[in-house]
């Protein structure tokens, strides 16, 4: 039986649970990598730092911003079901269909293949069989959550709460590293920052705060969604800044920028430099790159897999992925839609084609959800919103203005690669066409 919002799953979903969700999935492998990127990119202590407090200040915005979303409409699917509120039918399914052909299934090979490259380092026969220890991996991953999402979070608390402790603890540690200084703080800026640059570092650095939203895609799962979700967006965009600002400072306490940019493997780098680590420095970081890979990955399947369940549930899709499991009580064919998705992209694209393909995809998707408070505060002003956006017009105005910003600034730096990006969103159109002259009949909202 459905609730009074419409969803058919048991809400078993608990507060702390779904805090685990949002940290889980944000932090991934991208802290391990992106602070040599930004060094390489702005070269100075002061642009480093401000583009890490910035990526952390937009995501939370964004996060205080949808926390109103979340509350007045718990439903599976998240933003699918805020732009198919807001806009109609087309740009939900745009959405929907973007997490189809490249977001999902791209963040879940992506995520994977930094796993089966560190578990190499364990298992040094697995080096040569990434990609196919990578495919295995989401197919484990598809499995716990079939069998029930209280299974998948028991996991992914476990998994997130020791990666969080062990990256605030690298980042703490830091300030004890051989060879570090404050002199690595100076001097602080450049003769003349450009905005361009500035925008082009906060892309990678956006990769690694992403996941901020993704706890509303299993909002028809959450238990008192109104009071929970909210809580639970806000409070792991904190958590997540928090740690990242703690890491890049113990960082570049730890190396030079010069030495940050040159460093493939910074984090082993940096632990490498701890006397309390001993010898055992990269052993301790490959070993939280496996943990913090399983975690995402974990959390990535729980959430996306429930925006293929919110589009057929709601009309935009084969039936069929609204399936739930009698048994599990889980969305079982959305499940294992997105698994078999990630498992084909895994097998045929590598790391940084799988990043790419995530990054630019989701930003103009962020940006229409977060104008789409606006929109339903004018259509539906009587809509119960147990939470209002703090900051309300400017919260909301900031992150428009940034996403904007970065995705104009992604087409005239990289525009072969962002206007593929781009079409690939718009092939969509057709599809919703054709698909409303088989199917014809209008999606419920």
């Amino acid at each position: 039986m459905a609730d009074q919002w419409g969803e058919r799953m048991p809400r078993s979903v608990s507060l702390l649970q779904t805090v685990t969700v949002s940290v889980g999935i944000t932090i991934g492998s991208g802290i391990f990598r992106v602070p040599a990127t930004v060094a390489a990119q702005l070269h100075h202590p002061g642009p480093m730092l401000l583009c890490w407090v910035l990526g952390g200040v937009i995501a939370l915005c964004g996060a205080l911003t949808v926390a109103e979303l979340a509350g007045a409409m718990p439903r599976s699917g998240g933003m699918f079901a805020y732009l198919l509120e807001a806009y109609g039918p087309l740009p939900a399914f745009l959405f929907g269909w973007t997490e189809l052909t490249v977001l999902r299934a791209s963040a879940l090979g992506a995520i994977a293949t930094i796993f089966a490259e560190y578990l190499g380092y364990f298992v040094p026969a697995l080096a040569a069989h990434v990609r196919q220890t990578a495919a295995l991996v989401i197919v484990l991953i598809g499995a716990v959550n079939y069998i029930g999402v209280q299974r998948a979070a028991a996991v992914l608390s476990a998994t997130t709460a020791l990666k969080y402790a062990v990256l605030l603890a690298l980042g703490v540690l830091a300030f004890g590293a051989r060879g570090g200084g404050v002199a690595h703080f100076a001097p602080a800026w450049p003769s003349g920052l450009q905005l361009s640059l500035l925008a082009t570092a906060l892309i990678p650095v956006m990769w690694t705060y992403d996941g901020w939203a993704d706890p509303a895609f299993m909002a028809g799962e959450i238990r008192d969604p109104q009071r929970n979700l909210p809580l639970a967006l806000i409070s792991g965009a904190l958590c997540v800044m928090a740690v990242y600002l703690v890491v890049n400072v113990g960082f570049l306490y730890a190396l030079a920028p010069a030495q940050m940019a040159g460093s493939r493997l910074i984090a082993a780098d940096v632990a490498a430099q701890i006397p309390l680590l001993g010898g055992t420095g990269t052993a301790v970081i490959a070993a939280a790159v496996v943990v913090s890979a399983f975690s995402g990955l974990n959390a990535s399947m729980m959430t996306g897999s429930r925006v293929f369940f919110a589009m057929a549930d709601r009309g935009l899709f084969f039936r069929a992925a609204a399936r739930v499991s009698k048994r599990f009580d889980t969305p079982s064919v959305a499940i294992w839609l997105a698994t078999a998705l990630a498992v084909v992209y895994v097998l045929g694209y590598d790391f940084a084609q799988l990043a790419d393909k995530f990054i630019i995809g989701i930003w103009p998707f962020y940006a229409l959800t977060v104008a789409a408070v606006f929109v339903l505060r004018r259509r539906c002003p009587d809509l119960p919103r147990p939470y209002r956006v703090v900051g309300y017009p400017l919260v909301p105005l900031a992150f428009l203005l940034a996403s904007a910003f970065m995705v104009l600034n992604a087409l005239y730096t990289d525009p072969r690669n962002t206007g593929i990006t781009l079409l690939i969103i718009l092939a969509g159109v057709p599809v919703y066409a054709l698909r409303t002259r088989l199917i014809g009949r209008a999606p419920h909202a």
